[in-house]
Parts: structure tokens; sequence; C-alpha cells
């Protein structure tokens, strides 16, 4: 576990040694901060529309929040592969995969410790964003289990696109076309439904909705732990590693 934690550590550090950590958090929080204003001011209208006779009330966590984080998981679709893209495909291009390769490691290892370290650092990009969330606790009385559940949809959500992001990137040298490849895969996991919702139902339809990553993370938004919706992203997130240390173990032969 010690050589996974330095390995995850090392990831880490080498995102911060460059631009890309803090224009990928900076970017993140500015997007967040503009969807977290919309949120809000929507809020806002309708709180006063309410208050007038006659009409109801509504609630912080169903009319901001929950948007506020659906709109949350459409950006991580375009940030994550450049979390991902660099992860392998820069080491096989500068040659220092063979000096992971060779050093006294395993695959899972050096799997995981990448994985760990790229997980990290969505983790504080979501962290980053608690300084919005914090604001409403100040001026406002939201729900707070509602929101943990819909942060734990977003880094398990986020891990499973991270663990197939390390696959592709295991799979090439060029970050460009990682990346690239990366979006295209994220995004036919997120639209997959939609070829179940055209087709006449059955067994296609609820195949094509059990794969969409996005149609599992709607009840975590909403403050629902269900545990179908642990053990697809908890599977997707094995799978992917999986395949990835058997990328990185045929790369070692092959050197």
């Amino acid at each position: 576990m010690s050589n996974v934690l330095t390995i995850a550590q090392k990831e880490l550090r080498g995102y911060f040694a460059s631009p890309i950590a803090y224009i990928i958090i900076g970017f993140f929080a500015l997007v967040f901060g503009w969807f977290y204003f919309v949120s809000i001011t929507f809020f806002m209208q309708a709180s006063l529309q309410m208050g007038m006779p006659g009409q109801g009330q509504i609630n912080i966590n169903t009319m901001a929040i929950r948007p506020l984080l659906q709109n949350v998981s459409v950006v991580a679709l375009f940030v994550l592969p450049l979390i991902t893209m660099r992860t392998y495909a820069e080491e096989k291009r500068s040659g220092t995969i063979e000096l992971l390769l060779t050093s006294p490691i395993t695959d899972t290892q050096i799997v995981l410790g990448k994985f760990f370290g790229a997980v990290a650092l969505f983790a504080l990009m979501l962290a980053v964003t608690w300084i919005h969330i914090g604001i409403l606790f100040v001026y406002g009385n939201p729900e707070w289990k509602p929101i943990l559940a819909g942060y734990l949809g977003l880094l398990l959500m986020g891990a499973s696109f991270l663990s197939i992001g390390l696959l592709i990137s295991s799979l090439t040298k060029n970050q460009i076309v990682a990346g690239m490849v990366t979006f295209a895969v994220f995004l036919m996991f997120w639209v997959i439904s939609w070829a179940g919702s055209v087709s006449s139902g059955g067994w296609v339809t609820d195949l094509t909705s059990y794969l969409s990553i996005i149609d599992h993370f709607d009840d975590f938004a909403k403050g629902v732990i269900d545990t179908k919706h642990l053990v697809y992203y908890i599977s997707f997130i094995c799978f992917g590693l999986y395949l990835t240390a058997r990328s990185v173990d045929t790369e070692r032969w092959r050197g």
C-alpha cells in the first residue's frame, strides 16, 4: 500500500508541477460559480413568486442544488479527459514508462497509484466548490444529507470516468489522441440511454439505461443513495482498472 500512496503522491505533485492542475481547478471553479449564480438567481425569483398569497413553498435543495449538481456532472464530461490524457501517454512519449515498469512494483500498484492521484485531483476540484455551498448554510437552511449524497455521486461518477480515461491513455503515446478518444467514450456512456429511448422498449431500453452513467447519478442528485448505483459505479471502476492493468502488463512484456 505504501507503494500505491507514493505513486499517488507523485502523480498529484506532477499535476501541480505544471499549469495543468491550476487551469483545470480554476476553470472548474469558474464554471461552477456561474452555474451557482444562475441556480441561486432562479431560486430567488421562484421564492418571490411563491411568497405571494395562495402559493406554496419551495425547497432550495430541489430548486437550486440538484440542478447545480446535474450541471456540474456535465462539466466533468469535458474536464476529466484533461486529467487522464497525460497519465500514461506522456510517460510513453518521454520514455519514463520504461523506468516505471522496471522498478520493483507491480502493475496493480502502478495502476492504483495513478488512479488515486487522479481521483485526489478531482476531489480537490469538488472541495473548492464547498465554498459556494458553505455560503448557503450561512444565509439559508439547506438539507446537508442530500448535498453529501450528491457529492458522493459526483465523486463516484468522476472515478468511473477516470478509470476509463487511464485505460485509453495507456493505449497511446499522444496526449491529444488520448484526450479526444476519452471524451468520445465519455460521451458515448453519457448518451447511450438515448438509443433505448427511441426503441420500442423491452430489454434494449433496460440495458442502455443501466449502462448510462448519468442515469445512475440522478438518484444521488436527489439525495438518494441506492445500492444498485453503488454496485454499478464500483463495478465500472474495477473493470476499467482491470483493463488498464492488463494494458500496462502488455506494455511491460513488449518492453
